[in-house]
């Protein structure tokens, strides 16, 4: 065994998901992240946007509700997207944000399968390491219209308990 390793758990309705982080290609996002989840911030929240066979999306805190505006929410604080060589394949954590680079700042989302045309226009961060059956689960929520009209609305409340930050012995 190596040294410890701080890892994410996302515990969901469906169970957990583990993702081991990237910190040498995007230092900036996984502190911003763990400093999120260890503020509690993502508890209660909710995936609120799953388009099948693409992703699942996360971490917006209007999602706490069931307020209209969902998708717009965040933490208040935006951080500089650093874009890297790690390609958007199954279960690679990356960041959400609008059309400006710049505009990252809670909201993520967990690809399905490859989708090479995110690459180097988003903000890769980590990758699943235990919970895939769990994101299968999660990306096969039946969903209807959001409000712009993408089939991407989950019927039910796809919930997020928590996001705990912890520490794990890496092999």
């Amino acid at each position: 065994m190596g040294d410890p390793e701080k890892i994410a758990v996302i515990k969901t309705v469906c169970g957990d998901m583990s993702i081991r982080f990237w910190p040498e290609v995007a230092p900036k996002t996984v502190k911003n992240f763990k400093t999120l989840a260890k503020q509690k911030f993502y508890n209660g929240t909710a995936f609120h946007r799953i388009v099948k066979g693409f992703m699942i999306q996360g971490g917006d805190p209007l999602s706490k509700t069931d307020d209209p505006n969902v998708g717009t929410g965040g933490p208040g604080h935006t951080i500089k997207a650093e874009f890297n060589d790690r390609p958007h394949v199954r279960g690679v954590i990356s960041m959400a944000r609008s059309n400006h680079p710049d505009s990252a700042g809670s909201q993520f989302f967990i690809c399905l399968a490859d989708a090479s045309f995110l690459n180097g226009q988003y903000t890769a961060f980590g990758e699943l390491i235990a919970g895939d059956d769990v994101l299968g689960i999660l990306g096969d929520t039946p969903t209807g219209p959001s409000a712009g009209g993408e089939n991407s609305k989950p019927l039910e409340r796809v919930g997020v308990s928590s996001i705990d930050i912890i520490e794990t012995a890496v092999a």
